[in-house]
């Protein structure tokens, strides 16, 4: 009886393992038609955005080649004659991108999923969630074929300050000024668009923008800001200060006239100006929102050393507005900056900050 018993539990055994190894053969097989299956619809969707794609590059020449026209650069004939040889060139592209695109699906038809077609021929990447057997790929196509705007009258530069800031206040000189002259220090840094103004001409250019920027005053003869009762002074601190010191923050839009010239870069189907080691001066304001002042103060108490941040409380002046200009060689300029806006608002006597430095345009 006991034999028996084994034979029976070694047959289901033997009988279950089969079944539940089919069966996840079968699942495999049809997570791999379904992986392939998957890219090739992505692929024939391909198909479709290519043709739209080269459509869309096709019509941009040919919008060029009418500024040129427009601009009397070229002769109505060599213009119908660049426009048939755009319309050559993309068709052949159409052609080319299509019969590669019928290759791979060709490719991953005959083959099991897993099958690595990501060659990048035609500016495609995949990606892979899971294991080998077990995946989804995403298409996408690229770019590289589109062409250069033929003039391009807007450009952006990354905007980056910093330098010497002091306040200038009424009745005193800057050399009688509370606040260091070398420990008080600004920095500024945003993004800026650059458009030329003239249809024939870069001498004139506007430049706008947003910057972030903060104004430090290093407070000298161990004295601290005091808020007595809506006046803001200077006031004796009770121990000795390793550090005093005052910063605002503030959000402002930057608005210039730049002017100087410029070389002239002409190619077949664009042209651009540069003004790289080119001199150029930038005369113009800024306004905007101070959003934070801190004042911190360092020093020490019973052999403790103690850091004191006192953030906000000190009737700084919510708008923010001001004169600015910068003299420039290529990228690198000298910069300076004076607030309109008194510091403190509705005090007896004004201080305006004022900040020159080394100006950075970074394209």
């Amino acid at each position: 009886m006991n034999t028996i018993t084994r034979l029976v539990v070694y047959l289901i055994i033997s009988v279950t393992t089969v079944a539940t190894t089919y069966a996840q053969d079968t699942k495999t097989d049809s997570t791999k038609t379904s992986s392939n299956q998957y890219k090739i619809e992505a692929l024939k969707e391909l198909k479709t955005k290519i043709e739209k794609e080269e459509r869309e590059f096709l019509k941009q020449e040919i919008e060029s080649i009418n500024q040129r026209l427009d601009a009397k650069q070229i002769t109505p004939a060599e213009a119908e004659e660049l426009k048939k040889e755009a319309a050559k060139k993309r068709a052949a592209n159409i052609e080319n991108r299509l019969a590669i695109i019928d290759n791979k699906i060709a490719l991953l038809g005959r083959n099991e999923a897993g099958y690595e077609t990501n060659n990048d021929d035609d500016g495609f990447f995949s990606i892979k969630f899971g294991d080998d057997d077990d995946e989804w790929t995403a298409v996408r196509f690229g770019k590289k074929n589109k062409p250069r705007k033929y003039d391009r009258r807007t450009t952006s530069d990354i905007v980056f300050a910093f330098g010497f800031n002091n306040a200038l206040i009424d009745g005193q000189d800057l050399g009688d000024s509370p606040y260091k002259i070398a420990g008080s220090g600004f920095m500024e840094l945003g993004y800026a668009w650059k458009t030329r103004i003239f249809d024939k001409t870069n001498f004139w250019r506007l430049k706008y923008g947003f910057s972030f920027q903060w104004n430090k005053l290093d407070i000298k003869d161990n004295q601290f800001l005091v808020n007595n009762n809506d006046q803001i002074t200077l006031e004796e601190f009770p121990v000795e200060l390793n550090k005093a010191k005052f910063r605002t923050t503030n959000l402002v839009f930057p608005v210039h006239l730049e002017f100087g010239p410029s070389k002239k870069i002409e190619r077949k189907n664009y042209f651009r100006y540069s003004t790289t080691n080119r001199f150029k001066i930038g005369l113009g304001g800024y306004a905007g929102l101070n959003i934070g002042s801190m004042q911190k103060l360092k020093y020490k108490e019973d052999g403790n050393r103690i850091k004191d941040k006192q953030r906000g409380g000190f009737e700084v002046n919510e708008f923010v507005y001001g004169l600015s200009g910068y003299l420039a060689w290529g990228d690198v300029a000298l910069y300076v900056k004076y607030d309109l806006n008194p510091l403190f608002k509705d005090q007896a006597v004004d201080q305006n900050n004022i900040s020159v430095g080394i100006r950075f345009d970074m394209d």
